[in-house]
Formats: structure tokens, sequence, C-alpha cells
């Protein structure tokens, strides 16, 4: 008797095994079946819908289009592509205060950390004026003429000298200009931006002033610069660089990228096409960037936080 559940398990696998082998020819002709009852389902649907088999069904682009027929669905084409094409996203914070949509464009971190990263010699240097030898224009310039010089090292150097060759707002004008105008369909009623070397603001002017004659160019000035002042007033004068007021720097600011105190190339070549502009000062520029963590999650450095609350001006 105790045999008995162990004979009954036996059988019944060696049972699963014959009926296993048994019907395993027969499976394929109940997919088949299978599949013939879902065309026929199909075909009744097809039927139902008035059309016949065999009718040409008709596709429809459902991509929306912008002005002049840009396509506002952007894929970059392969990785190269995606090198500086940033995606817009919109600020919900800044938008629901102003009442205005104000979008901002997503851009790369650390790009110090990213040169290392891919192989290069990254020498940092401290905040200086134009005059001082180790600003690192200045220093740029000295370490491409000593690569030159040095007959052990191969090949020369080369001073990119990005302030004053025209070829930064020409990148801008190709690039950053119609990646915009094709992001917002062909609807933006203002561009607001910073300046260092002035190519952004520049170029991007220079593209979207004659397709979109009522976009208005805002600059956007951290304190100490001078820019401002040449917008609005034609001079390149700042109060705090007034003899015995100025305490570390030219620039006298925690702002870093933007701002300067003198004429540029690239800023020029956009000069006449930037509408107004905004001095905004480092605890403005603080509280705003303090703001987007708060209400939107958003960290951001100093001179975003200038642009940021140069838009909410501008509104």
């Amino acid at each position: 008797m105790e045999s008995r559940p162990r004979l009954y398990v036996t059988v019944a696998f060696v049972a699963g095994v014959l009926l296993t082998l048994g019907f395993k020819d027969f499976y394929p002709d109940l997919e088949r079946r299978f599949r013939r009852r879902r065309r026929g389902a199909a075909v009744n649907s097809i039927a139902g819908a008035g059309l016949e088999r065999g009718d040409k069904v008709g596709l429809q682009d459902r991509t929306s289009r912008g002005a002049a027929g840009t396509t506002t669905l952007d894929i970059p084409l392969g990785i190269e592509g995606c090198i500086g094409n940033t995606p817009l996203f919109k600020i919900k914070s800044l938008s629901d205060a102003t009442g205005c949509e104000i979008l901002a464009k997503a851009e790369s971190t650390e790009k110090s950390d990213l040169l290392l990263k891919l192989g290069a010699v990254v020498e940092r240097v401290p905040p200086a004026p134009i005059i001082d030898p180790m600003h690192f224009v200045n220093r740029a310039r000295t370490l491409a003429a000593e690569h030159t010089a040095d007959p052990d090292r191969p090949g020369r150097g080369f001073f990119a000298d990005q302030f004053e060759i025209e070829s930064n707002w020409q990148a801008h004008f190709g690039g950053t200009g119609p990646e915009i105008f094709r992001q917002c369909g062909g609807k933006l009623d203002a561009f607001v931006a910073g300046a260092g070397t002035g190519g952004t603001i520049a170029g991007v002017a220079r593209y979207l002033k004659p397709r979109l004659p009522s976009v208005k160019i805002v600059l956007a000035d951290p304190q100490g610069s001078g820019l401002f002042n040449r917008i609005t007033y034609g001079v390149m004068f700042d109060p705090k660089e007034k003899e015995g007021t100025r305490r570390r720097h030219q620039v006298d600011t925690i702002v870093e990228g933007i701002g300067i105190n003198r004429v540029t190339a690239n800023f020029e070549a956009g000069r006449g096409l930037v509408d107004d502009a905004f001095k905004i000062n480092d605890d403005q520029a603080m509280a705003l960037a303090k703001w987007l963590v708060e209400k939107d999650g958003i960290f951001v450095g100093s001179s975003s936080a200038v642009n940021c609350r140069s838009s909410s001006c501008s509104n």
C-alpha cells in the first residue's frame, strides 16, 4: 500500500510524456487555425469600415509643423547631431508667475571635466582682468605661442581667440539660431541671453530677426559688466569701476561666463539688433536660483539665473 502513491506518480509522468509525443504534430495545426481565425476577424473589421481587401489605405503625416513648413519633431542624425543640439523645456514656476511661456535649453555639465575625460590638458586659471597676463585669453595666447616656438613639440599651437574670431557668431547663426527657430515652430516672442564673447546673442539675433521681425532680443547682464550700458546708453562704463570703488577684479560679481567690460567683434556683430537689456545683481541672481530649486527642482548656475531673472523682467 505504501508504494501505490509512488506508482501513481510514475504512471502519470509516463502518460504525460506519451501525450506530448503523440500530439506534437497536432500543435502547429492548432496554431494555423488560430491565425486564420484572427485574419478572418480582421477582414470583417475592414469590411465594417467600408473598405474592401486590396484597397489602398492613405497614410497621413500627423507630425506637427510650424511656420514655413518646419517640423517641430527634431531627430538628430547620428551622435554628432546630438552635440550642442539640446532640447527646450518649459520653466513652470516662472511661466505661471509671469503668465508667459518661458523656455530654456538644457545644457551639459562642467565643460572642463568633460575635456579632462576626453584626454585634454586643462589649465585652470583664477578670474582676472583682461590686462592681466593670467587672464584666460592671454594665457591661452601665450600657451599657443610657446607650443609653436618649441622645436621639440610636434605641430603648432593654435589660439582660437573666441572673443574676436567671427566664426563664433557665425556658428550660432548657422546652428543655435535655426535650432531654436525649429524647436519653437517659428513662434517666438523674445530671446533672452547673457553675453561673454557675444557670439551667441549676435548669431541668434542675426538669424531670428529677418525671419521674425517682431521678436525681441534681450541682453541679460550681471553687475560689474558694461554691456548693459553699451546697449542702453551707447557707452562701456559701470559705476562700480569708479576710481576707489573697485574691490577685486574688473568684473566684480559671482556670475561666471557672462559679462565683460570691453567691446568684442562678436558682440558688435549683433549689437544693433539687441532691443533691450537688464542689469541683474548678485542678490537677484542668487534669489532666482534658489526659487528654481524650491519651485521646479532645477539647479542652475549663476549665469542661467541671470538669464531667467531677465526673462521674468522682460515680461
